[in-house]
C-alpha cells in the first residue's frame, strides 16, 4: 500500500463473512518461544504484518531456522536459546515484539543491539528495563530509555516483580527473562493482564503456576524450564476483528461475521462494552483452538447508547479504544473512557489523535490526563459529519478508526500514512471493499 492517503465515504451495506488477520500477540510469542525452543515448532495462522516480520527476522538473527512455507504457515527450528546477533536488531514499529524480545535476550551471556523505526525510537523502554535491571541484566541507550539500546544479558537472578501498571508486556518480558534466570522468576500484577504468555510456555512443555492472592495475581515460573518445539494455530485477531465488527454497527443495513476470534476472557472488553451500548452481536461456534477459545462473531447495524466504561476494564481492549470511539461518535449521549492513560505511549498519544480527529469529524470530545469523552452525534438527531483529513502520525489504529468512520459519515474522511496500516491488518482495503466499502487510494 504506497497511497500517500485513503479516503473512505459512504456506500451500501456491508455485507459478509470474513476472517481476521492471525492474533498479533499471540504471534509474536509464538516465533519467539518457537525460537527458544529445542527443535520444530509448526505454526498455522501467523500474522503476516510488518511487526510480526520484524520478530521473525529478529528470530533468524539470534540463530533459529525461520521459514515461510506459505500463506500464514511458518516454520521455526529452535536451538534451546539465543545465539549473539551478528548486527543490529531492528524491530521496525513492533514495540510488543522488542519489549518480549529484550526479555527473553536478557537471559543469555551475550550483548544485543535493538533499534526500530522512528515512532519505535520515540517509545520509553524503562518499565521493561527497569525489572531486567533487577535480574542483574544492563544496557546504554538514549535518554528516556529510548533506543537505540544496547541489552547486555547473562547470570540473572530470580525476580518477584510487582508490575506498577498493568502490562502484559512488563510482565511477559520478566517470564520470558527468568526462562534462563537462577531461580526463575515471579510476577504479581494487581489487575489481570492478556495471558497468552503464560499459556503458550505451558504448550511448550514449561511449567507455570498463577493463582490468585489479596493482592492480586501471581504468576510462577520455576527455573530450569526446558522447552520443546510444538504446533501453534494462532486465532483471529479480535482487536483487528473490532474494526469490522464496529464497520457493521455504524453503517445502516450491515450485517458481517467474523469467524474465528479470539475469545479470550482478558480480551473481550471491547465486546462487553459494545453489549452494553445495545450493540447486535452474537457468537456462535465456540471452540478450543491450541488452549485458546475462538468463535464467529456476527455484527448487525445497530442504534447504540453512550456508556461509561470502567477503567478496571482498560487492560482488556486497551487496543480498540480508537474504534470504540468510533462507535461512541455513532451513539447517543456520552461515552466515557476513563483509565486509559496507557493510550498516550502507545504507537502515538492515541487519546490526543482521536481527540482531534473525531473533533475535526465534528464530534464533540473532552480529553483529559486518562479519560476520553465522546459525545455521540445521535443525541442531536444528525449523522456524524465527517469532511476531515486526519492527520495518523503513522499509526495503525488511528487510520483504521477513521477509515471506518468515513463510511458512515455525511462527507468522505481520509488519512495520511495508510501504509502502516499494514503493521497490523496486511489487506485491510481490500478485505473491506470485498464488504462493500468505498475506500479509495490504493
Amino acid at each position: 500500500m504506497t497511497a500517500a492517503h485513503l479516503t473512505a465515504r459512504r456506500a451500501g451495506p456491508l455485507k459478509g463473512t470474513v476472517r481476521a488477520p492471525g492474533d498479533k500477540s499471540i504471534s509474536h510469542r509464538a516465533l519467539i518461544l518457537g525460537a527458544l525452543a529445542q527443535g520444530v515448532t509448526e505454526i498455522e495462522g501467523l500474522l503476516e504484518g510488518d511487526d510480526v516480520k520484524r520478530t521473525a527476522a529478529a528470530m533468524s538473527a539470534f540463530g533459529a531456522g525461520v521459514e515461510r512455507l506459505g500463506e500464514g504457515r511458518w516454520r521455526v527450528e529452535g536451538r534451546g536459546g539465543f545465539a549473539e546477533p551478528a548486527d543490529v536488531v531492528d524491530c521496525g514499529n513492533a514495540g510488543t515484539g522488542v519489549r518480549l524480545i529484550m526479555g527473553a535476550a536478557a537471559g543469555f551471556d551475550m550483548s544485543v543491539t535493538f533499534t526500530g523505526d522512528a515512532s519505535l525510537r520515540g517509545r520509553p523502554m524503562n518499565r521493561v528495563l527497569k525489572p531486567l535491571g533487577e535480574m542483574g541484566a544492563s544496557w546504554i541507550c538514549r535518554q528516556g530509555g529510548r533506543l537505540p539500546l544496547t541489552l547486555k544479558g547473562g547470570n540473572l537472578k530470580h525476580i518477584a516483580y510487582r508490575l506498577p501498571e498493568p502490562s502484559a508486556q512488563v510482565k511477559s518480558a520478566v517470564l520470558l527473562a527468568g526462562l534462563h534466570a537462577a531461580g526463575g522468576a515471579e510476577v504479581i500484577e494487581p489487575e489481570a493482564t492478556r495471558d497468552h504468555t503464560e499459556r503458550m510456555l505451558r504448550a511448550f512443555g514449561a511449567e507455570v503456576e498463577v493463582r490468585d492472592e489479596t493482592d492480586g495475581r501471581r504468576i510462577v515460573l520455576p527455573p530450569d524450564q526446558k522447552l520443546v518445539g510444538t504446533r501453534i494455530h494462532v486465532p483471529g485477531d479480535p482487536s483487528s476483528a473490532a474494526f469490522l465488527l464496529v464497520a457493521a454497527l455504524v453503517t445502516p443495513g450491515s450485517e458481517v461475521t467474523v469467524q474465528g476470534m479470539l475469545l479470550n476472557p482478558l480480551r473481550i472488553g471491547l465486546l462487553d462494552t459494545l453489549g452494553e451500548m445495545g450493540a447486535d452481536l452474537s457468537v456462535t461456534n465456540v471452540r478450543d483452538e491450541g488452549g485458546e477459545t475462538v468463535a464467529d462473531v456476527t455484527a448487525r447495524h445497530s442504534d447504540l447508547e453512550g456508556v461509561e466504561v470502567p477503567p478496571e476494564r482498560a487492560p482488556s481492549m486497551i487496543d480498540e479504544y480508537p474504534i470504540l470511539g468510533v462507535a461512541a461518535a455513532f451513539a447517543r449521549g456520552k461515552t466515557v473512557m476513563r483509565g486509559i492513560g496507557e493510550m498516550r505511549v502507545k504507537e502515538s498519544d492515541r487519546i490526543a489523535l482521536m481527540a482531534a480527529g473525531l473533533s475535526a469529524c465534528g464530534i464533540g470530545v473532552e480529553e483529559e490526563a486518562e479519560t476520553l469523552t465522546v459525545v455521540g452525534a445521535k443525541q442531536g438527531n444528525h449523522l456524524v459529519a465527517g469532511g476531515a483529513g486526519v492527520t495518523t502520525h503513522g499509526d495503525h489504529r488511528i487510520a483504521m478508526s477513521h477509515l471506518i468512520l468515513g463510511l458512515a459519515a455525511e462527507r468522505p474522511v481520509s488519512v495520511d500514512e495508510p501504509g502502516m496500516i499494514a503493521t497490523s491488518f496486511p489487506g485491510f482495503v481490500n478485505l473491506m471493499r470485498g464488504l462493500g466499502a468505498d475506500i479509495e487510494g490504493a
